[in-house]
């Protein structure tokens, strides 16, 4: 949704809107603020909020007309009424929504959970792999170890069942 003419709630607002304004002045000497008079000559906001704050000019506001429109001054920061026909800059203010504020907050919640679980995912599978590489460096250097006291029987013994049965006979013969 749009905009409205500025609204000025306090004498920091104030300040700032006239700290802005005066950045501007080489191109308008005013801008168009919200405020506006209604059919029972009571000033209001634009918002429909009421006139709490005001910031007048020295004279200021000037009768009762209804076809007057309020201008910040951009030399001084004061407000005067003016034809609304005037040509002026203008200054516009968004409301706050309630529900735009709790959907960023709403949404950093899931996209902090979906992190962490996707960071959480992540190590578990590393740690499933780490383990599995450790079991099999043991698993691995045990087997190797077998096959090597496996050789080094073999080399004790003289061999294989076959060439023993060989060396046998020949023995067997050689003695008889």
């Amino acid at each position: 949704t749009g905009g409205t003419l500025t609204s000025v709630e306090d004498v920091a607002e104030s300040d700032f809107l006239a700290e802005h304004a005066d950045l501007y002045r080489s191109k308008t000497s005013g801008f168009w603020i919200g405020i506006y008079r209604n059919m029972n000559g009571q000033l209001l906001w634009q918002d429909n909020s009421a006139l709490e704050f005001a910031n007048w000019g020295e004279g200021q506001p000037v009768g009762d007309l209804l076809e007057h429109c309020v201008e910040l001054s951009a030399a001084s920061g004061y407000w005067s009424t003016l034809p609304c026909h005037s040509q002026k800059g203008f200054i516009c203010k968004k409301a706050k929504s309630a529900k735009k504020s709790q959907a960023p907050r709403h949404m950093n919640v899931w996209v902090v959970f979906t992190l962490l679980l996707i960071i959480s995912l992540g190590m578990g599978v590393m740690i499933y792999f780490l383990i599995q590489v450790g079991t099999q460096r043991q698993t691995g250097g045990e087997a190797r170890g077998s096959s090597t006291l496996v050789q080094y029987s073999y080399v004790l013994t003289g061999g294989d069942s076959e060439s023993d049965a060989t060396h046998k006979g020949k023995n067997e013969q050689s003695v008889v």
